[in-house]
């Protein structure tokens, strides 16, 4: 693994925090963060926000030299990102946790209702492997915005040591509002039993689980990004050009390592050989990832790479052809892009998350046919549609069990700020990003405000049998379907309100 005083220019910035007593550290820190007015620390956001433009070269050669991906790519995806979802929260943060104003039902007449979205304490950030960078400044930056501390652990895998928290400490924030820890799997599970207010995990579906069920003893909530089996579906009417293009990125940007990768691609009959003809042409003039005119990705872990060995073989013995990539060892980490047809619906490569420079092609009549078989997954992530029939397009993107579908474009949901992100089944649960993400981040506290004063409430007590009655009558009158059942519930109320402090007073002997 490279240290961050191997990227040119960039000097190691604080030192990583200890494993020991961080919920609690941050715990002390994120009293001060939750008094700061929300204009407040976006201050501290725009600041990140500035040090990441000015030394985004920097940076880059930093990632690339930890993950190996194309500079292009890490400059789109990592950096880009991280700065767009910097510059959603700093436009749209303010009204997201502003005070919401909430219809008071008219049973409650003259009280206020609100919503406060106040912070949750601590958030416990596990982050993955493949999107370093990305994974660690847009969870840190919701979290903060929210008025949360932080305790963040990256992957051993990609720790980019020393580089987020030089540029933590470059935006004046403070050492206890963001502690970064580093280490393995242990270091994670040390971390969880401290006791943080919430944990985000974006990471392996089984990973997923086993921190779910250590959440769970404690009552821990938890927001889990897990893995997909994302499904690409092209209809006849495409442009097959536009399409295979489209096809060809969303498996293969990354070196196919991102949950929200193509990893099925069901294409129509009419246009079958036309598209994978396309797509294969494409494809072999990818070119390796070296420097900014770079492409295809080397595999970031070694076990990583045996997946894609295993899988690939596995629907090659059961009769799927493999198109590209045939020189390809099955050892090696340079996986070139393999274009795979005729793979049989229940194989690995079918089913199982791959995680690879892979395009599976599987072949579809019907409209009926594909959403069944999209829907077969355990997961439920992302999807795509292709068609020119907005109507068609827009029915299939309805009837996916996913938790976002781009139609005729690819990735494209997981790369806007604005839209809650998360999946459903294996894929995992919660949202974050967009609005609703911001607000998971968050304790949403309902508060009633009424005037204080002498004036007794209906339903409370004292009760007799003329109330009772009273009340089933302005009860009928207000579910009841009636031009006027607004006025009939309105004089019913007033003569429940009035008999109500005539019983307290005959109570209290007056």
């Amino acid at each position: 693994m490279s240290t961050l005083n191997e990227a040119p220019g960039l000097a190691r910035g604080i030192a990583s925090a200890r494993v020991e007593g961080a919920i609690e550290r941050a715990r002390d820190g994120a009293g001060s963060l939750a008094r700061l007015s929300v204009t407040d620390r976006l201050i501290h956001l725009a600041k990140l926000r500035e040090v990441i433009l000015a030394r985004h070269e920097e940076i880059l050669d930093a990632i690339c030299t930890e993950t190996r991906k194309a500079r292009s790519d890490v400059l789109m995806s990592e950096v880009f990102g991280a700065l767009d979802a910097i510059g959603w929260l700093e436009k749209n943060a303010g009204d997201a946790l502003a005070d919401e104003k909430i219809p008071t039902p008219l049973t409650l007449m003259g009280k206020k209702s609100r919503v406060y979205y106040e912070p949750l304490g601590v958030m416990l950030v596990i982050s993955p492997w493949n999107y370093p960078f990305y994974q660690a400044v847009v969870p840190i930056a919701f979290a903060l915005a929210a008025g949360n501390a932080v305790v963040y652990k990256p992957s051993e895998w990609t720790p980019l040591p020393g580089l987020i928290e030089e540029l933590l400490e470059a935006a004046d924030v403070a050492p206890n509002w963001v502690q970064i820890v580093q280490g393995g799997g242990q270091v994670g599970a040390d971390l969880l039993a401290q006791g943080p207010d919430k944990v985000m995990f974006t990471g392996s579906t089984r990973t997923g689980k086993a921190i779910m069920a250590a959440a769970a003893e404690m009552l821990i909530p938890v927001e889990l990004e897990l893995g997909g089996k994302d499904p690409m579906i092209v209809f006849n009417d495409v442009n097959v050009v536009r399409t295979a293009a489209g096809a060809a990125f969303g498996a293969l940007t990354a070196g196919g390592q991102s949950c929200t990768s193509v990893e099925r691609l069901y294409v129509q009959s009419g246009i079958h050989d036309e598209l994978v003809d396309e797509l294969v042409r494409q494809v072999r003039t990818m070119t390796p990832a070296d420097g900014p005119n770079g492409e295809l990705a080397p595999m970031i872990t070694p076990f990583q790479t045996a997946i894609v060995a295993d899988h690939l073989t596995d629907a090659l013995e059961r009769g799927a052809r493999l198109l590209t990539g045939q020189e390809w060892d099955r050892v090696s980490d340079t996986i070139p892009p393999l274009v795979v047809v005729d793979v049989p619906a229940d194989c690995k490569l079918a089913t199982e998350e791959t995680f690879g420079p892979v395009v599976p092609v599987l072949r579809f009549e019907t409209e009926a046919e594909v959403i069944a078989a999209a829907n077969a997954s355990s997961y439920g992530l992302t999807a795509s549609v292709w068609s020119a029939d907005d109507a068609r397009a827009d029915r299939v993107a309805r009837a996916l069990r996913c938790g976002g579908v781009s139609i005729n474009n690819v990735m494209a949901t997981e790369a806007t700020a604005g839209l809650p992100f998360g999946g459903v089944g294996e894929s995992g649960m919660g949202r974050y990003k967009g609005v609703a993400g911001l607000r998971s981040f968050c304790n949403a506290k309902s508060v009633i405000i009424d005037s204080d004063g002498t004036k007794l409430e209906a339903n409370w007590f004292p009760y007799d049998a003329k109330k009772y009655g009273l009340f089933v009558k302005m009860m009928q009158a207000w579910f009841t379907d009636s031009p006027v059942k607004v006025a009939k519930f309105g004089v019913l109320g007033t003569r429940l309100e009035g008999y109500t402090q005539k019983l307290a007073s005959r109570r209290r002997g007056r």
